[in-house]
């Protein structure tokens, strides 16, 4: 777990509504043009938290990354002054970002409570380093295997780890059941 360093007076942390897609690019232009505008006492970090999903695709694995929360970013900055007036610098500095539709809450908003964004933090470092598979299964369901020496064949899920990315399958070879262990890109959801 990452140590943050002690919170900027007068930070909080604000959900920014952005047009779907465009999350990369409206944290990339303000953590780039922050510091142009002289706005490094106003706005101090933006989170778009992101996972890696796996799927098969024509036969071949790809991972992508997937915003956990499309469509919003999280600004981390000083939005009010003492007497809680909103800021104007800030405040259009980042409301008037291409691809930024407003802040979430709209002209008064609502900072979030540091339990969220500590819970969306903790989320984002769970998954790192994983794959989360892009279909979730079930016990039970069947899958046919698109993968390996058992390719073709149909089975049924017994056991699904998904801390290992491991699937626990039951397949059908010569009229016995023979259980096999699998990863979740090597099986696809068997069409009736």
């Amino acid at each position: 777990m990452s140590t943050q360093t002690s919170t900027p007076a007068g930070a909080q942390w604000f959900a920014v509504h952005t047009l779907s897609g465009k999350e990369n690019k409206v944290k990339e232009y303000i953590e780039k043009f922050k510091r142009v505008e002289e706005l490094d006492d106003f706005i101090f970090e933006v989170l778009l938290p992101t996972e890696v999903v796996s799927e098969v695709k024509r036969g071949k694995k790809t991972s992508t990354v997937r915003k956990l929360m499309p469509g919003y970013v999280f600004v981390q900055m000083k939005l009010y002054d003492d007497e809680n007036k909103v800021l104007n610098k800030p405040w259009y500095f980042v409301k008037e970002t291409t691809g930024v539709i407003g802040f979430v809450g709209g002209d008064r908003p609502t900072a979030l409570r540091e339990a969220d964004i500590r819970e969306i933090r903790e989320r984002v470092e769970a998954g790192a380093g994983k794959e989360t598979p892009k279909v979730q299964y079930d016990v039970g369901e069947e899958v046919k295997i698109t993968d390996g020496p058992f390719l073709n064949l149909t089975g049924r899920i017994d056991e699904i780890d998904p801390m290992r990315g491991k699937l626990k399958i039951s397949v059908s070879i010569f009229g016995r059941f023979t259980p096999v262990e699998l990863e979740y890109w090597q099986v696809e959801r068997a069409t009736s």
